[in-house]
């Protein structure tokens, strides 16, 4: 795995890590009230990056697209603070960070979205402009 699919799957194990110790911690404690924040780790930055990472390693032509490194770039902006932002939503100090977490992931799975369609119908092994 190479590129842009090595990012994505980088990030993913490391956001798989830290959930998974953020999950012990709370465990240990009994102090579940950041699970949301811990789902959402685990949920875009290890299955969601996980599938990305998968996709692009296996449509390589895809990931050697411009608009593969601004999904690349926008996916972890998105993690990056909707994850601290659902720690502070849930912690009283406000959701703007959350929020604006949450249009970032939108919009980087807006971008996966038109990655795939731009593949489809691509013969194989020949890229597509962008």
């Amino acid at each position: 795995m190479n590129g842009i699919a090595r990012y994505f799957m980088i990030l993913g194990v490391v956001s798989v890590l830290i959930g998974m110790i953020w999950g012990i911690q709370m465990s240990a404690t009994q102090d579940h009230g950041l699970s949301p924040a811990h789902a959402h780790l685990n949920l875009l930055g290890w299955v969601t990056f996980s599938i990305f990472a998968f996709y692009y390693h296996a449509v390589p032509e895809a990931a050697a697209s411009r608009l593969a490194q601004i999904h690349l770039a926008v996916a972890a902006l998105g993690l990056v603070t909707i994850v601290p932002g659902i720690v502070m939503a849930l912690t009283g100090q406000g959701e703007g960070l959350a929020k604006l977490g949450s249009v970032l992931s939108l919009a980087s799975m807006l971008i996966f979205g038109a990655v795939v369609l731009r593949r489809q119908g691509a013969p194989v092994g020949q890229p597509v402009a962008g």
